[in-house]
């Protein structure tokens, strides 16, 4: 078969999406590649199908055991022979796996990094033809990325060992050019083609919220999008505890994540999340990589991760299917402490001398400034983030609650000129607390005790509210004219463009309008409500022919147990929805519905909708 009948029998897909078939078509042809591509934009097809194409074991490289069983899963769905290697098996399982890998029955294999050079599986590997080595979250190599892991450094080891070199290739949905400078040298990939797709996520929307009660806010979320399927990150496990605590007292269907939780009951609550047992999970970022669900619908942040590639990589677990999916930060001047101080006491790395470790630190210093710099902006959400990994768009998407707030171009001059002249005056010497409190005359102990009620500046702002003190003082940093240490103290430094602040015209800054108010129709994450996520324009019967596709779809998978999403995507029910097919071949035509999947379960599907229509 060639790619094109793979892709439609194993995967039920008619065409490629943008940049797969070329990178498809470099391997084929035995060079190395690094494929850069967004979230839900179909990396695995690009070695899935050459690994059914080439002649011999492509071994796909994975950092974590539920990204491996969820894509052997989804291949053992559609028809093809996979298997996994890593620590979830026991030794029966992995010596049985490993007899049939040798015995050539799987054309992929799922491995984990720390199993690489064991004697068992080194043997396996010297005895075997290794076509390619496929390695999955690639910037995992890199001590610069945001999840670097020791263990990958040894996929280079490996490689050197084997008697004949594979082709190697390797994927991420997330890399500065630093982090792909590091995976192309690190894994020594040889005159690879690169290819980066671009890292926007159209179907999703950005939205940042500094709201009082944060619970409150996701509460109310919640109970306007029941029925959906999402995602609640936390930054500490007893946020986690609490918000879920609190939603389940409160009647939602949720379950929880974290480090601190038994293996076993870890493995239970993702899974009740999988098989939609609990359609929504609270947890901390040690969830989530390599989950591979297709219809949630939105993930929300109880708080600010600590970087853009954290943030973007979490969010990007929203409409990994394409359809619409919303993508919220809740965010409180105390999440940038607590990121400080998991900086400050980060025990990951070790391995490190302390010059490395230290030029680590202050590297994450600075990514979690450019973060805070995220949730301040009052220029277009996605066009920051796309900015931040070297893409430039027009400052206007359209999708994002910045875009879909009506500001207006403020004179922030005098603001700006008096919080300037008291750092200038204090001798830069005190933080952002103690530089607000001096311009609007607060009378504090520590403002007497610093002598900050004497500095010419002091009360020279007390007829401004303090917020917008505090949003002009943040626009300061991002415009530079300003700067804050990456340290402990967070002192308020010059800049080398201060000065131009009492040279230039007017500095002035886009600020929300004060009588500006979401209209009656809009959900509370301020962005208009739809009825559901790509099912706007259904008729009443489509969507009660989509209810009852579902509910096929979730006996299937209860009698297969497997997540109802491998079946069939909601994106695939709603096309079914639309096209309505009544024969095989109309089937056939359906996004995502192959030739495997229809022979094992199709009729069932075929049935429902034409009760449904012929009813």
């Amino acid at each position: 078969m060639d790619k094109y009948e793979i892709l439609k029998k194993y995967f039920g897909y008619d065409a490629f999406r943008d940049a797969q078939e070329t990178l498809i078509d470099q391997i084929l042809e035995g060079r190395d590649t690094l494929g850069i591509m967004p979230t839900g934009a179909g990396k695995s097809l690009c070695y899935q199908i050459p690994a059914l194409m080439l002649d011999g074991i492509t071994l796909v490289i994975s950092p974590l055991i539920s990204l491996m069983k969820d894509q052997v899963g989804s291949l053992n769905q559609a028809g093809i022979h996979a298997a996994y290697l890593n620590s979830s098996l026991t030794a029966g399982q992995y010596y049985k796996a490993l007899g049939f890998a040798r015995e050539g029955r799987y054309p992929i294999i799922y491995v984990a990094p720390e199993r690489l050079l064991t004697g068992e599986f080194m043997d396996f590997a010297l005895n075997s033809r290794i076509a390619m080595v496929a390695v999955d979250e690639a910037h995992c190599v890199s001590q610069w990325g945001q999840d670097f892991r020791p263990s990958y450094l040894k996929i280079t080891e490996f490689i050197e060992r084997l008697p004949k070199r594979p082709i190697v290739s390797a994927f991420t949905a997330t890399a500065t050019k630093e982090v792909r400078d590091d995976m192309i040298d690190i894994l020594m990939l040889r005159d690879p083609m690169v290819l980066t797709t671009g890292f926007d996520r159209g179907n999703l929307y950005f939205g940042v919220m500094s709201v009082k009660d944060r619970y409150g806010a996701i509460r109310n979320y919640l109970e306007m999008h029941r029925g959906e399927s999402g995602i609640i990150y936390c930054l500490t496990r007893k946020h986690v505890e609490d918000v879920c605590a609190r939603l389940i007292r409160d009647g939602f269907p949720v379950t929880r994540y974290h480090a601190g939780l038994s293996d076993a009951e870890r493995r239970k609550n993702q899974d009740d999340f999988i098989y939609d047992r609990a359609p929504v999970i609270v947890a901390t970022s040690a969830f989530g990589m390599g989950i591979d669900k297709s219809n949630v619908r939105y993930v929300l942040h109880y708080g600010m991760p600590k970087n853009i590639e954290s943030y973007y990589q979490e969010a990007g677990r929203a409409g990994r299917d394409g359809e619409p999916a919303e993508c919220i930060l809740y965010y409180s001047g105390q999440d940038v402490i607590t990121n400080q101080l998991f900086i400050d006491h980060n025990q990951d790395n070790q391995e490190l001398d302390a010059a490395t470790r230290a030029l680590v630190t202050e590297r994450d210093r600075e990514r979690l400034r450019r973060m805070t710099f995220y949730c301040f902006t009052n220029e277009c959400l996605r066009d920051y983030i796309l900015k931040y990994f070297g893409e430039y768009g027009s400052n206007y998407c359209g999708n994002c609650s910045n875009c879909l707030t009506q500001f207006e171009e403020t004179d922030v001059t005098e603001i700006a000129r008096a919080l300037i002249d008291c750092v200038e005056s204090s001798r830069q010497r005190y933080g952002t607390t103690v530089i607000v409190d001096t311009v609007r005359g607060a009378n504090t102990a520590k403002i007497q005790n610093y002598r900050m009620n004497e500095n010419p500046r002091y009360g020279a702002l007390k007829e401004i509210p303090v917020y917008r003190i505090r949003q002009v003082l943040n626009f300061l940093q991002m415009q530079e004219y300003l700067a804050v240490t990456a340290d402990e103290y967070a002192i308020v430094k010059l800049t080398a463009k201060s000065g131009e602040a009492f040279q230039e015209g007017p500095i002035v800054m886009k600020l929300a309008k004060e009588a500006q108010r979401p209209p009656k129709e809009q959900s509370k994450s301020g962005k208009s409500k739809k009825a559901q996520p790509g099912r706007e324009s259904f008729t009443e019967k489509e969507e009660s022919l989509f209810e009852k596709l579902r509910a096929v779809r979730t006996e299937i998978a209860k009698r297969e147990q497997v997540p109802p999403y491998i079946v069939f995507s909601d994106r695939t029910l709603i096309h079914m929805c639309i096209v309505k097919p009544t024969t095989k071949q109309e089937m056939l035509n359906v996004s995502g519905v192959g030739e495997f999947k229809y022979n094992k379960y199709g009729e069932s599907f075929l049935m429902c909708v034409k009760e449904e229509t012929e009813g």
